[in-house]
């Protein structure tokens, strides 16, 4: 997707010779985490509003270099690559320069780029998602699909949702259709099931059996 069309200059890159007070009162009438800064011309990073509130006052940008953080997407970057560098920066806009010369162009706000998200398949069509679990050299892409395909079910999408001792949970989300024989064939493979599905024959003849059981005891 291009991104292009969501850059915005709607508040201009601020120069580092401006005073603490002036970015404070800019920050006061905005909902940015941060704002780009320029210095003779050159795009040099953004500065957090958390540390200018902790600046002196009359004090110019420039004094406080050690407080700007140096990070931005290219024009041609891929959205997902850009969704990265937001939750790693922590920031709500982000900055984009121009590919090769690394001129600004203006920045993207958060809230643009998860609409772009919310446009695939894996979020806009109607589906069931299914989360299993492996161990992370265990599972593999390729397995997954096959596994959904031989049950003649389409991927909509998948991705890792959790990564934690060495223990991978993977989310997918899978066109219309009956799940139950997709389930089975995880277990199978010995993929845990994490997720509830009413279609679960498995977890369905497990709980009418305890309830038999629970029944007969009870007598």
């Amino acid at each position: 997707m291009n991104i292009q069309t969501y850059i915005i200059n709607d508040v201009e890159i601020q120069p580092v010779k401006n005073t603490v007070k002036e970015l404070q009162k800019l920050f006061n009438q905005l909902t940015y985490s941060h704002l780009p800064i320029v210095s003779e011309g050159e795009f040099i990073g953004s500065i957090s509003e958390n540390d200018i509130r902790c600046f002196e006052n009359n004090n110019k940008i420039s004094e406080y270099k050690h407080a700007i953080e140096v990070f931005y997407v290219h024009e041609n970057d891929n959205w997902l690559d850009i969704l990265e560098k937001f939750a790693r920066y922590n920031s709500n806009i982000m900055p984009v320069l121009e590919e090769g010369n690394n001129k600004y162009l203006g920045y993207l706000e958060l809230n643009d780029v998860i609409s772009i998200f919310n446009e695939t398949p894996f979020l806009s069509e109607a589906g069931s998602i299914l989360v299993i679990e492996k161990g992370f050299k265990d599972y593999s892409f390729s397995e997954i699909s096959q596994i959904v395909e031989s049950n003649e079910a389409k991927i909509l999408g998948l991705f890792i949702s959790e990564l934690e001792n060495d223990v991978a949970q993977i989310t997918i989300k899978i066109g219309l259709s009956s799940i139950n024989e997709v389930i089975q064939s995880f277990r199978r493979y010995n993929y845990k099931v994490l997720s509830t599905h009413q279609e679960d024959a498995f977890l369905k003849n497990l709980k009418d059996r305890s309830d038999y059981l629970n029944k007969y005891l009870n007598i």
